[in-house]
């Protein structure tokens, strides 16, 4: 796990650790991660030094292949000065490529060294958090320009990265998944207009994710999912 100390990845990593499905979870973030189950190893990097994703898996893969890998990292906005554009006005380089950073450049150098370690004889996932608004396709309201092109990227990445991944193993699946609208602090300033009954806690969302997760084939793999399992169009 990438990206454990957010909202959906320290549930996440809860949800793996008391599934007893896996043998040993490694929970990775830039802040730490403090484990509260026996199984869970804490893991240190930051999306913007290579060095450190490169480290990481470098520990990981001398203890054997993964079954899963779930990359949940993501920034919408920060302070005061990282806010998602109303208008093509607004756009602004040095926050184009922040955004870009975390949600598309940090993923995609994460898979580089993740990507190998998945099993190579057997069913195995990677699966990345991407965003609804990251829908080209499905784009009619315009608006937050930015993290909308930084997600349609790491939509576009995903699909490569299922196609190569077939080569190697054609039972591995890489997909980009629509958590919902969780009530975590990366939509907490825009869950006022959510509906009822569509704003998940961290857990349901977790939930939500696992489950789609373990219905996956490798016919699903390069695909965009919502949390419910509903294809989303690039």
């Amino acid at each position: 796990m990438l990206g454990a100390s957010g909202g959906i990845g320290a549930a996440l990593v809860e949800a793996l650790a008391t599934s007893g499905d896996f043998a040993k979870i490694y929970a990775g973030s830039r802040s730490g991660f403090e484990p509260s189950r026996l199984k869970v190893e804490s893991l240190n990097f930051n999306l913007a030094d290579e060095s450190t994703l490169a480290a990481a898996a470098d520990r990981i893969g001398a203890e054997g292949p993964l079954d899963l890998i779930l990359v949940a990292t993501g920034l919408l906005h920060r302070g005061t000065h990282i806010r998602p554009e109303k208008s093509y006005r607004e756009l602004d380089a040095e926050v184009m490529a922040e955004i870009f950073s975390v949600n598309t450049i940090g993923p995609a150098i994460a898979a580089k060294y993740f990507l190998p370690l998945l099993h190579p004889r057997r069913r195995s996932v990677i699966a990345f958090l991407s965003a609804r608004v990251g829908s080209i396709g499905d784009n009619r309201l315009g608006g937050w320009h930015s993290y909308r092109a930084s997600k349609a990227a790491l939509n576009a990445l995903v699909r490569c990265f299922s196609i190569e991944t077939r080569v190697r193993n054609r039972d591995a699946i890489a997909v980009a998944l629509h958590p919902g609208t969780v009530d975590t602090s990366l939509s907490m300033p825009f869950q006022r207009n959510v509906p009822a009954g569509q704003l998940f806690s961290a857990e349901q969302g977790a939930a939500h994710l696992l489950d789609l997760i373990d219905g996956l084939t490798p016919a699903h793999s390069g695909g965009f999912f919502a949390w419910n399992g509903d294809p989303i169009i690039y």
